[in-house]
């Protein structure tokens, strides 16, 4: 396996194929570097050399106990990048993990980054506050803890079976293989991770990250995404980047990177070569 350790001591996992461009893959909560399968065997066979990464609790990476908040996310990145040593790299994130790519990009990509991508992601920021009204109560992420705590392998079965990909839509025929990986994902990585990850993906403001990105970007989202309502997020996002892309999808979900891989990798492609 391919791992790096951080300086807190934590073991960090990571694919890396091919040759070319780099392009970085980020996976969303409560997954791992495999939800990219369809994205990562795509761009290397393209050309491009791919790396995903597990975030620490997650995946493959070590269960510790701490550092699960988006400065310890964006400084592992950091260190897997400088361990292999990635320039000109694009930078792709999916929930959770658009907001690891714009911490990292923000805080410690000067010089290595060339182009990034928030898809479906998290920031600016999830709950509703004072400056953010039209966010999602604490409730709802209240919620959620509690749920995982009461019985995390039902949770997440439900999460995946239903609003995750859309299949609790009226007319939607789910996927049992789709639900099955992500459940085996999510019960790859460590509970206490994916508890406090909650927190991160919920409550960090990525305002000043987002204002500070100079880098192309583009910002991808579904208008039907039941998990991270696309009027909060990426509208919101595009309006703080200096050089962001915004493209909307009618009707696509949350995991628009598994459900529409074919169009979502074409589009990724024309982003990353133009």
């Amino acid at each position: 396996m391919s791992t790096i350790t951080t300086k807190d001591g934590v073991e960090i996992f990571y694919k890396d194929w091919g040759n070319g461009q780099p392009i970085v893959f980020h996976h969303g909560w409560p997954l791992s570097a495999d939800d990219w399968d369809a994205q990562m065997l795509f761009f290397v066979l393209k050309g491009y050399r791919v790396i995903g990464i597990d975030r620490r609790g997650h995946g493959r990476s070590s269960q510790v106990s701490d550092g699960h908040d988006m400065d310890h996310y964006a400084a592992d990145a950091a260190a897997v990048v400088e361990h292999l040593d990635l320039r000109c790299a694009v930078h792709v994130g999916h929930s959770t993990g658009g907001g690891e790519v714009a911490a990292y990009v923000a805080r410690h990509g000067k010089g290595r980054v060339a182009k990034a991508v928030l898809m479906s992601a998290v920031p600016p920021i999830m709950v509703k506050t004072a400056t953010n009204p039209g966010g999602l109560p604490i409730e709802v992420f209240d919620g959620l803890r509690e749920s995982l705590a009461a019985n995390r392998t039902q949770f997440y079965r439900d999460l995946a079976a239903g609003p995750f990909y859309g299949f609790n839509r009226p007319g939607a025929k789910p996927l049992e293989s789709v639900i099955e990986n992500w459940w085996r994902q999510g019960m790859m990585g460590g509970a206490k991770a994916h508890y406090d990850g909650i927190k991160a993906f919920s409550e960090t403001d990525f305002t000043k990250d987002l204002k500070s990105i100079d880098v192309p970007t583009l910002v991808m989202h579904g208008d039907d995404d039941q998990i991270v309502p696309y009027k909060d997020a990426a509208l919101l996002s595009v309006k703080l980047l200096k050089n962001g892309t915004l493209k909307i999808y009618p009707g696509f979900p949350h995991g628009m990177l598994t459900t529409h891989a074919d169009l979502i990798n074409q589009d990724l492609l024309t982003f990353i070569k133009a």
